[in-house]
């Protein structure tokens, strides 16, 4: 008799997944829908750094549905694997969809990316973070690709486990690119229009992620 456990991991996991994604694409729209609407607003004659000054209820606000935004998609990953890693796989494979969307449909309802070049704020906690949109889709690529990997792992029978090498790795990456959003926060938040993006450090962390994950899937093929 085939375990229950096996039949449904070799059945579930193309429906799954096309399920996970299929949720991201629809929390896309719900969010390019809210930016539109503050635009509206806020920018009715078109969005362009430096930032304006926005009622700080408004930003509390937006803060929180970043907060929510998150736990949306914590959830549904929590529910669609079984343990921690193949959590965080569908987690990062939610948010990258996600936030590759968010720009297309964007790009489909007010014309805006006009390029990967165009500068916006991609978050608000703890401070704000900016950068062209080249950076955030870059890194939502790799997380969604990363994301694939992880959780086919789990559906081979495999697990994940990162080893101190991949640790320090990703812990140097993250730190590399949130300093590349953050630098020049304070000029963000004197109004002013910001330094050119430091796009070689954000080229380092997608490199150190990538060689990072490399090295404890080569520890799992063995």
């Amino acid at each position: 008799m085939i375990p229950l456990e096996s039949y449904t991991r070799g059945m579930a996991y193309p429906p799954k997944i096309l399920m996970v994604m299929l949720f991201g694409i629809a929390m896309a729209y719900v969010e390019a829908a809210v930016v539109v609407y503050l635009r509206e607003l806020f920018y009715a004659e078109g969005f362009s750094m430096p930032m304006k000054m926005i009622p700080r209820d408004i930003i509390h606000v937006e803060v929180a549905r970043e907060i929510a935004t998150i736990i949306m998609l914590a959830t549904v990953a929590f529910i669609s694997g079984r343990r921690f890693w193949e959590r965080f796989g569908y987690f990062i494979i939610l948010f990258g969809v996600w936030d590759i969307f968010y720009y297309i449909w964007l790009r489909v309802t007010i014309g805006w990316p006009m390029s990967l070049t165009d500068w916006d704020v991609l978050f608000l906690i703890p401070i704000p973070w900016i950068g062209p949109v080249m950076a955030p889709v870059s890194i939502a690529a790799l997380m969604t690709i990363g994301g694939i990997s992880i959780t086919r792992l789990y559906h081979r029978g495999f697990s994940f486990k990162p080893v101190i090498a991949t640790w320090i790795l990703w812990i140097s990456a993250t730190a590399v690119i949130l300093y590349s959003f953050m630098y020049d926060t304070d000029a963000t938040i004197r109004l002013q229009p910001p330094r050119p993006y430091l796009y070689s450090l954000l080229f380092l962390g997608l490199a150190l992620y990538t060689i990072g994950y490399i090295i404890s899937h080569r520890k799992i093929a063995k």
